[in-house]
């Protein structure tokens, strides 16, 4: 079982989470996809629920909400990235072009967050640990793999998250259409372009889960009400992929390794 034992290297994804209209159902429908545990958190934490895989968190839910004369947040799934100081990287941010969406500040003696946009409207969060690392299981089965952004400028893109978040961005041989962002040497996602996308659709980070079988998991998503965006294929030296939208609307990504496939 791939457990994180450790700290996470700054830079690094190290949780992700969603908000959804229902989120009981949202709850529901990922216990019964990836075997999540989770109920709805108390009122001190807003209902947050920490989903859990072995008695391990691997992921957050929360009700979408209004907040003030702002509208509730749109269905996505968002990814954190593992910072040393949350108010330094913050003022990175705006110095650099993205726009601060919900302002650094703590989240009890968890740790320090912040959600921003890049300068092309990509969202991502950044986790300041102090109590809560993140998540203790990733690539295995219904815990996180891999985090995609698609940008309309993938070089501009990886001059951002370098200058915020310290990661290096560099070409993939293995997989040319890809830039790859690395830390410390090792690769922990990345970047391509839009132009295979549908118009109209939004710059974005994309969450990939590990599964044991991609197409009996796209079944099983579309069996609950969910939809299909991007039938099951298979690529080079990854694994077969699929593109899938919860009934909420949250859309994310599967991928069957080549190992388990």
């Amino acid at each position: 079982m791939p457990e994180v034992t450790g700290p996470y290297e700054p830079g690094t994804p190290c949780w992700i989470d969603l908000m959804v209209p229902d989120q009981q159902a949202g709850l529901d429908f990922y216990r019964d996809l990836f075997g999540w545990q989770g109920e709805i958190g108390p009122d001190e934490f807003g209902g947050y629920s920490v989903c859990t895989q072995k008695g391990k968190p691997v992921a957050g839910l929360m009700k979408a909400m209004e907040m003030g004369d702002q509208p509730a947040p749109p269905v996505a799934w968002t990814t954190y990235f593992s910072v040393t100081d949350a108010d330094a990287a913050e003022a990175k941010v705006t110095a650099n072009g993205g726009t601060v969406v919900m302002p650094a500040s703590d989240v009890m003696t968890l740790g320090r967050m912040f959600v921003a946009a890049d300068p092309f409207g990509a969202v991502f969060g950044v986790w300041q640990p102090k109590d809560f690392k993140g998540a203790e299981i990733v690539n295995e089965h219904g815990a996180l793999v891999w985090n995609q952004l698609h940008s309309p400028d993938p070089t501009a893109a990886g001059e951002f998250y370098s200058a915020v978040l310290g990661l290096t961005a560099g070409p993939m041989p293995e997989m040319p259409e890809f830039t790859g962002f690395q830390v410390k040497g090792r690769t922990i996602g990345g970047v391509m372009s839009m132009d295979n996308l549908p118009d109209g659709t939004p710059p974005h980070w994309l969450v990939n889960f590990a599964v044991d079988d991609t197409d009996s998991v796209v079944d099983a998503v579309v069996r609950a009400g969910g939809s299909l965006i991007t039938p099951p294929f298979d690529m080079d030296k990854v694994g077969r992929m699929a593109v899938v939208q919860d009934p909420q609307g949250a859309v994310f990504a599967i991928v069957a390794a080549e190992s388990q496939a």
